[in-house]
């Protein structure tokens, strides 16, 4: 692995499935995707079977909950470490050039490793590295019982930067043709195509680091965000798995905590973490917004009484006939009031919040419900991708959907340097059949 700590990045060791593996099998979606969907991932292991696959590898949220989850852990580190041993993967070095055609678009990524000595992601933060919003930290215990003693790392993690003249990805873009396939094929379930190359010319890898340099300029990052001279340059804001890499980072501290040689342990693996790097200006790259479906919601209780309880005397609430109604009265808003589309078994409404003191409609919900949840005015609550979950699940009787819009994407970094972390699941990039699947892995053990 080369590294290049003024950077906060390293060129991977990579590990990639063996030749002849079926990679149509191999490779499956996010682990945090379809939690409210146990039949997704039913699918997903039918298919798979006991082929060679990601998906005996990491742990599918929806199952988080179990009877029994570490029996669930052991058999993924036995599995990893059999795969490990069985020779199923082969290793190569270099940054791999990914491109994913997601319906009639393609988005291109770039894997690397980021420094977690860079990345901090607690509130106030201004580190290179940072989360875009606020994490949640009773979500990191099960996740770091996973990674911990783990043989090999999968990321569904996706980091972006912020570079309008595509200087890092273009030259590769450019390049394609003459870098070697490392993987070409379909992904399951209707989740459109993956191919990727390795970057093995020395002048193009030279391209990337150099530009991704120029990115890290203070002069050159305070212009683009409009941001006073000095102001501490966020190079990579978290797009997907803030959460996944807070637990890396989580472990690497711990690491360094209990390493006897404090400059030894700093050639550790658990140093670095593997993700996809993608430009925030890809124009296949969507911003969408996350919805929320609450579950079994306590008798006498309502998603509008909470936020009259966050909002006293600010909110009002308009009946609408159909979902498309209330799509279109939150998708149009532009500042205050703040509307929220709610699905009940009732029927469709849109709840407006007049003055609010939060700056995103997400905002203005989350400081709600996180009182009304903590207040047991539920049984649970989940965050959804797409208006499907948000009317199947939020008409079943108790329920209730809550749609949300989206924010622009090219308000991200300068709202994170100036407003510090978003509120928790703000934005996702993509719905959920478009999220990064697992393929490339890297050892860590």
């Amino acid at each position: 692995m080369r590294t290049h700590t003024d950077l906060s990045i390293a060129i991977p060791d990579v590990l990639l499935p063996k030749a002849g593996t079926d990679l149509s099998r191999w490779a499956v979606i996010a682990c945090d995707q379809h939690t409210s969907d146990p039949s997704y991932w039913e699918k997903a292991a039918s298919l798979v079977s006991d082929a060679p696959s990601t998906l005996h590898l990491v742990y599918p949220e929806v199952y988080l909950n179990e009877a029994d989850p570490d029996a669930r852990i052991a058999r993924i580190r036995e599995t990893m470490r059999r795969y490990v041993d069985d020779a199923c993967f082969r290793e190569t070095t270099g940054f791999v050039y990914l491109e994913r055609t997601v319906g009639v678009h393609v988005r291109r990524g770039l894997m690397l490793c980021l420094d977690l000595e860079q990345y901090d992601f607690n509130k106030g933060s201004t580190s290179p590295i940072r989360a875009t919003e606020g994490t949640i930290l009773d979500r990191l215990p099960p996740r770091v019982r996973i990674r911990k003693g783990a043989t090999i790392e999968l990321p569904h993690i996706m980091v972006l930067v912020d570079d309008p003249t595509d200087s890092v990805l273009g030259p590769l873009a450019a390049a394609r043709a003459s870098l070697p396939s490392l993987y070409d094929f379909e992904l399951m379930l209707g989740s459109g195509h993956l191919r990727g190359h390795l970057v093995d010319d020395a002048a193009l890898e030279a391209g990337v680091v150099q530009a991704l340099g120029a990115l890290a300029r203070p002069e050159e990052f305070a212009a683009k965000c409009n941001v006073p001279n000095g102001t501490p340059v966020l190079h990579y804001a978290m797009g997907d798995g803030n959460h996944s890499l807070a637990t890396a980072k989580t472990i690497w501290e711990q690491a360094k905590t209990d390493a006897s040689d404090r400059a030894a342990i700093l050639d550790s693996p658990l140093r670095w973490a593997l993700v996809e790097l993608v430009n925030l200006h890809d124009p296949a790259l969507a911003f969408e917004a996350i919805h929320r479906v609450v579950f079994e919601v306590a008798a006498g209780r309502s998603v509008a009484q909470a936020l009259e309880a966050r909002y006293p005397g600010r909110v009002r609430v308009q009946t609408a006939s159909t979902f498309a109604e209330v799509k279109a009265l939150v998708d149009a808003q532009a500042g205050s009031p703040h509307k929220i589309g709610l699905c009940t078994a009732d029927g469709f409404a849109v709840l407006e919040v007049t003055a609010p003191d939060q700056n995103l409609p997400v905002g203005s919900l989350q400081t709600a419900l996180d009182a009304f949840m903590k207040d047991k005015g539920a049984r649970e609550l989940d965050y959804v991708h797409g208006d499907e979950p948000v009317v199947t699940l939020g008409q079943k009787h108790g329920n209730a959907g809550i749609y949300l819009p989206a924010m622009k994407k090219q308000d991200l970094f300068r709202t994170v340097v100036l407003d510090g972390a978003l509120p928790r699941k703000t934005f996702s990039m993509g719905e959920a059949w478009e999220k990064r699947f697992y393929l490339e892995a890297r050892r860590i053990g």
